[in-house]
């Protein structure tokens, strides 16, 4: 089994975060409670070509906190952990803290 996923083109491994189901009250919290679907850049493709040939790389790199779309991007499974998998496009934005 692989350990590391190096995605093609331009897409783009991302591992969803999830919202807390607790509060440090011990509060439960229900499933639509969260607001921002929302993930870490695992690993990105080297980028596409564009009718020269010329490479256009991805927007985001290693480490970017990203705004994913509801719906979409495959989902994959390495090792213990669940994977996302997107093409740049699909990714909606960049947070920043």
């Amino acid at each position: 089994m692989a350990k590391r996923l190096i995605p093609s083109l331009n897409r783009v491994l991302v591992e969803k975060i999830v919202p807390p189901s607790k509060t440090t009250a011990g509060i439960l919290l229900p499933e639509t409670s969260s607001k921002l679907n929302s993930g870490k850049v695992v690993a990105v493709g080297p980028g596409t070509r564009d009718k020269q040939g010329n490479l256009i790389p991805v927007a985001v790199k290693e480490g970017d906190n990203v705004l994913l779309p509801e719906y979409g991007g495959t989902q994959l499974k390495l090792g213990d952990k669940e994977y996302h998998l997107y093409r740049d496009e699909d990714i909606l934005g960049t947070l920043i803290d």
